[in-house]
């Protein structure tokens, strides 16, 4: 990211810990991706010299002593990385409550030199070590005079520096995009539903699911936007008076469409404007009663806490447990308890209270019927996923529907990327509310030549949001070549605007169309792009629809890889992964599957550099650990190919460790979407079609859409926080067109993690943390990151 070139870098080298003692603790309800952030503390703690403690079972563990609290090594976190839950144990604590209890657990700290406190937990369980840090000198002082410490240890240890993660399946707190093990309970909500979805098709069915979320709606909400339910019922929007006619009316009118399946999503908090329970058994009788439809109730329940994290839980988490520890290393005894918080792709710092305030200022909006207050409070990505929700699930009859008379084509191009359907159909139900006239084209710019080309409605588009690959049909052939027949469908069936949802060819293509204008009035109208693609390689987006999806399948694929190796000796194994040029998905699956190296374009290595590698490993080997994982991009280095890579470590590994190879292929490029990719997907496609429809009203003149501006050609990405429209033609400056990829990528930044947590000794450029920042001060008109 740009700002990185903008200041000199700060690097954390003359952050040392040495002589500090830092502890760990889970508390609360469990979420998975806390075993990776466990597994971060530990790895950063020590790699900068500090004295990393477990404290078993939460606070419980803090006031019992004991066993409960245990010096660790780097070995005590290995192969947690996968596992779900909390392997340090999570307990609801009643000692902690009592002063007497914080007296206890605050001896058990001082005895052994502990002044650093790590908690991942709910707003519960941070609020209550903020308590214990505002209280911790008089504890001391208690302490002494009853004789359990000495004066010099008052002295000593005068100040308790306490940094929060937030672990929550919820996504309940405030000032954070996501909580550690949202993304994985949405992952285990829409396998569900896709499973319910095959079975309910075959028997006309309507299926009411209950979802977690007792005072906060966001797994329903997002839930449903990634499945396109029927309707959603959550504590922070309550349905108006009536709701039961308008769904009765909804679910019969779908029905009438010939829609085979109905999707309600309850969270158990969910309530009507009078607070009164909507429970799903209630949502079932009512559908039975009034319209005698087949109905079932499924309660997901605790599967929602279970299974592995998501490859996005498991980065943000790392992520945040680094943060935490560079947070207690530089807190000194006038910085008030943080917690460590994503917005957009970058970890930020927050005041503790400050969201634990705000946390509770929804549930008192929500408790005294101010439901839109408590909507806005929590957050922007929250306002937007429900009134994107809303804007796709209901259709306006015909005659309230504006009429534009404008014709919008939408078309895939590149390779197939999962979420592409989620973002043709929320370009479709936009366009059609927007009053537009929607044209499907088959077949990418090859099938526009040939006239593949249909209007589209709103039905035609139902159940597509969990469909992988491209209903659409995509192909890579660029428009260049075809730009005479391209012109002649454009003005044949009155295209005023396109939308292409595509990867690196996408791109090229629109810099070939508007380059074209000058010989073609037929492209003078507005072109917006929609970044799509495994590899994540397109500049001006710091994310593309589809890379998290073939992330989570390199993830997956390189735990069974590695559970394959338990029982035998020690191996390592070679994966190579996809993405061009572009090394993002071989970096970042090496940091959500915890490998050893990854070798990238990008980063330029020799055979010094494998050299170094082998030797790092064979050390590694001679430890307790049974398993070596190496990622390999399949463009990294044309000499050093997979097949090289495997030879030289099979050769210098002899006698320590063997060697196997996998290349992974096209799997990266299947496969159901995954929850961030069908929110990214809708959400981005939506905010495209919307600005189509501010760029036709603005050209339009005399009977006539006219655009030539460069700002009529653009790119819709995520840059750091922000959704932003940015002219392809500026972006020309910002990419390595021989090598396909943007010539700055934020996530380089993320390397050293990947290297730290792998035992390498490296630099670590922190110059974007440090800066305490506010909740009000987030800025108010970002597009978060988060789905």
């Amino acid at each position: 990211s740009r700002s990185a070139m903008d200041h000199q870098p700060k690097f954390f080298e003359n952050l040392s810990g040495a002589g500090k003692a830092i502890a760990v603790l889970t508390s609360g309800g469990d979420a998975q991706g806390m075993n990776a952030a466990v597994r971060a503390v530990v790895r950063m703690g020590i790699y900068v010299n500090a004295k990393v403690y477990f404290i078993y079972e939460g606070y419980q563990g803090m006031v019992d002593g004991g066993d409960n609290i245990v010096e660790v090594s780097w070995e005590s976190v290995s192969s947690i990385l996968q596992v779900g839950g909390t392997v340090i144990g999570s307990a609801r604590c009643k000692p902690f409550r009592t002063r007497e209890g914080r007296l206890q657990a605050a001896c058990n700290l001082v005895r052994r030199g502990i002044t650093n406190l790590c908690v991942i937990g709910g707003d519960g369980s941070l609020t209550g070590a903020n308590l214990f840090r505002e209280e911790w000198s008089g504890l001391l002082e208690e302490l002494a005079q009853k004789g359990k410490i000495d004066a010099e240890a008052v002295k000593k240890y005068a100040y308790l520096n306490i940094v929060g993660m937030v672990g929550s399946i919820d996504n309940d707190f405030c000032g954070t995009d996501m909580t550690i093990g949202t993304d994985s309970a949405l992952h285990r909500i829409i396998e569900v539903v896709d499973a319910i979805m095959t079975t309910a098709q075959s028997h006309q069915r309507t299926f009411v699911l209950e979802v977690m979320g007792r005072h906060c709606g966001y797994l329903a909400l997002v839930s449903a936007l990634a499945c396109g339910a029927d309707w959603v019922f959550i504590p922070e929007y309550p349905p108006e008076e009536g709701w039961e006619d308008s769904m009765c009316v909804k679910l019969s009118e779908n029905r009438a469409r010939k829609k085979r399946l109905n999707i309600i999503i309850v969270a158990e908090g969910a309530i009507d404007c009078h607070n009164k329970a909507i429970t799903s058994e209630k949502v079932k009788d009512l559908v039975v009663q009034r319209l005698g439809f087949d109905t079932r109730v499924t309660i997901l329940g605790h599967v929602q806490r279970g299974g592995t994290p998501s490859a996005f839980d498991r980065i943000l988490a790392s992520r945040m447990g680094v943060e935490a520890v560079l947070a207690l290393l530089e807190a000194t005894p006038d910085t008030p308890a943080c917690v460590v918080s994503l917005s957009g792709n970058q970890a930020v710092r927050l005041p503790l209270m400050e969201c634990v305030q705000m946390t509770q200022e929804v549930q008192k909006a929500m408790d005294e019927g101010r439901f839109l207050e408590a909507v806005r409070l929590r957050g922007r990505s929250f306002e937007n996923n429900l009134n994107t929700y809303k804007l796709l699930s209901h259709k306006k009859p015909d005659a309230e529907l504006p009429k534009s008379n404008f014709n919008v084509a939408v078309l895939n191009v590149g390779a197939p990327a999962a979420g592409m359907n989620a973002a043709v159909r929320a370009a479709v139900r936009v366009g059609i509310t927007e009053g537009h006239k929607i044209f499907a084209v088959i077949d990418g710019f090859e099938g526009f030549a040939r006239g593949k080309i249909k209007e589209i409605s709103w039905g035609d588009v139902g159940g597509w949001t969990g469909q992988g690959g491209s209903i659409l049909g995509t192909k890579r052939t660029l428009p260049a070549k075809y730009l005479e027949k391209i012109a002649d469908q454009m003005r044949t069936n009155n295209i005023n605007a396109l939308m292409v949802i595509g990867g690196f060819e996408a791109y090229l293509g629109l810099l070939e169309l508007s380059a074209a204008r000058e010989k073609y009035d037929e492209f003078c109208v507005p072109m917006v792009m929609v970044p799509a693609t495994v590899s994540n390689n397109v500049p001006g987006s710091d994310f593309s629809i589809g890379a998290d999806t073939a992330l989570n399948t390199i993830t997956d694929t390189c735990d069974r890889i590695k559970q394959s190796a338990s029982g035998t000796k020690r191996r390592v194994f070679i994966i190579e992964t996809m993405g061009g040029y572009c090394g993002y998905l071989a970096n970042m699956g090496a940091l959500a599957a915890g490998a050893d190296a990854a070798y990238i374009f990008e980063e330029q290595f020799d055979i010094r550099e494998l050299q170094a590698n082998v030797e790092h490993l064979t050390e590694k080997m001679k430890t307790s650990i049974q398993r070596g994982l190496v990622l390999r991009n399949e463009n990294c280095n044309e000499n050093y190919t997979t097949d090289f890579i495997y030879q030289l470590y099979s050769e210098e590994g002899k006698g320590v460790f063997d060697c196997r190879k996998n290349v992974l292929g096209h799997m990266q490029q299947g496969g159901a979407p995954s929850p961030f990719d069908r929110n990214f997907g809708t959400k981005i496609s939506a905010k495209a079609m919307q600005w189509i429809s501010k760029k036709l009203k603005e050209t339009y003149r005399k009977g006539k859409v006219f655009a030539n501006t460069d700002d009529s050609v653009c790119l819709l990405g995520m840059r750091r926080r922000n959704l932003v429209f940015q002219p392809v033609a500026e972006l020309r400056s910002e990419t390595d067109f021989v090598h396909r990829i943007p010539k700055e990528q934020w996530w380089l930044k993320l390397r050293p993690l990947m290297k730290i947590l792998a035992k390498y000794k490296t630099s670590y450029d922190v110059s974007d943390s440090g800066q305490l920042e506010h909740v009000a001060m987030l800025p108010k008109e970002a597009e978060t990151g988060a789905i």
